[in-house]
């Protein structure tokens, strides 16, 4: 029986079967990029953030979303606002996703600004997953309504409504379970979204249902779940796009590791931090199919977000812990 084993291992059958499985190996490790870097979009100085700085600085970055990024095992770039479609490519040639965050910057048609950025991330990252190049876009509140907003070519079609300073569960759409975001999620990540008070909303404006069926966008995007504001008014808390890995949750998931303002309604605890983590792994994980890296290492370093202060609050009476400002 050995001597038939040992000749079966030395036989050229076995050899090629042997070369074929590490050949599959090496090649599903190199299809996984694990030196992700994300960039995130800055905005322009508005709300608190204008009220503070406006005269000093011309965006900003809350950092954190920087942490929730690099507490998933990624990097940081910043990406301007108010550049050409030149510099959104070459960014975006280097880098392996993009985070578009919440925040008071509301107008989206200002083609200088966060939403004519965001425009220009999103067209570019379509055309790169139309050729197979994998780019994930998650978006974070006003990230959220950006994407959405951008697929109506710039329709004014979202609902006022009460859910500023609010935690809320998740209430999950039927084939939750078959989306990306969500069909790996651990039970106890679902259970949790579903019966406890751990998404951090901090917005005036909604998307309904009906809001979506209005500008024709049913058929484009999966509703995943709805959350109820102050006032009873059902809306969409979490979506994603039919055919790109482009993601949108209307909450805020960084809120609850990364932000501690007094007077603010924040999850805090065990259960809230296991939420902030399902999503920033999920986003990382998406990021790490895309291959883009930096071909130079100085251009590398020299754009990395660790090139920039953070700031710390203080008693200052402003929104986030620490945020980055930049005059650029």
């Amino acid at each position: 029986m050995k001597s038939h084993l040992l000749i079966f291992l030395f036989s050229p059958f076995f050899i090629i079967l042997a070369e074929s499985f590490l050949i599959f190996n090496e090649k599903s490790f190199q299809s996984i990029n694990n030196d992700p870097i994300i960039g995130v979009l800055t905005q322009e100085m508005a709300g608190y953030m204008g009220h503070k700085y406006s005269n000093q600085y011309k965006s900003y970055i809350a950092a954190s979303y920087v942490k929730f990024i690099e507490g998933a095992g990624a990097r940081c770039v910043p990406i301007w606002i108010g550049r050409n479609d030149s510099y959104y490519e070459d960014i975006m040639s280097k880098i392996n996703g993009v985070l578009l965050p919440g925040g008071a910057a509301a107008k989206f048609n200002d083609t200088n600004g966060y939403g004519g950025a965001g425009d220009r991330i999103r067209r570019i990252a379509k055309k790169y997953n139309d050729n197979g190049d994998y780019f994930p876009i998650f978006g974070t509140c006003l990230g959220f309504e950006l994407l959405v907003f951008l697929s109506t070519n710039r329709a004014s079609f979202m609902t006022r409504c009460d859910s500023y300073n609010h935690t809320l569960p998740l209430i999950f759409s039927s084939g939750y379970k078959n989306s990306k975001m969500f069909k790996n999620a651990p039970s106890n990540v679902i259970k949790i979204l579903r019966t406890e008070n751990v998404t951090a909303n901090y917005h005036i404006y909604c998307i309904t249902k009906s809001d979506l069926d209005k500008v024709h966008l049913a058929d484009e995007y999966t509703v995943l779940s709805t959350s109820y504001d102050k006032n009873g008014l059902e809306y969409i808390s979490a979506i994603e796009d039919r055919k790109y890995p482009f993601y949108g949750v209307q909450f805020h998931p960084e809120k609850n590791v990364y932000e501690w303002i007094e007077g603010r309604e924040l999850a805090h605890g065990k259960n809230p931090t296991i939420v902030n983590q399902y999503f920033a792994n999920f986003f990382v994980d998406e990021a790490r199919k895309s291959l883009h890296k930096f071909q130079d290492k100085t251009e590398e370093i020299n754009s990395l977000i660790y090139n920039y202060p953070v700031m710390y609050k203080g008693l200052n009476d402003l929104p986030f812990v620490q945020y980055y400002l930049f005059n650029t």
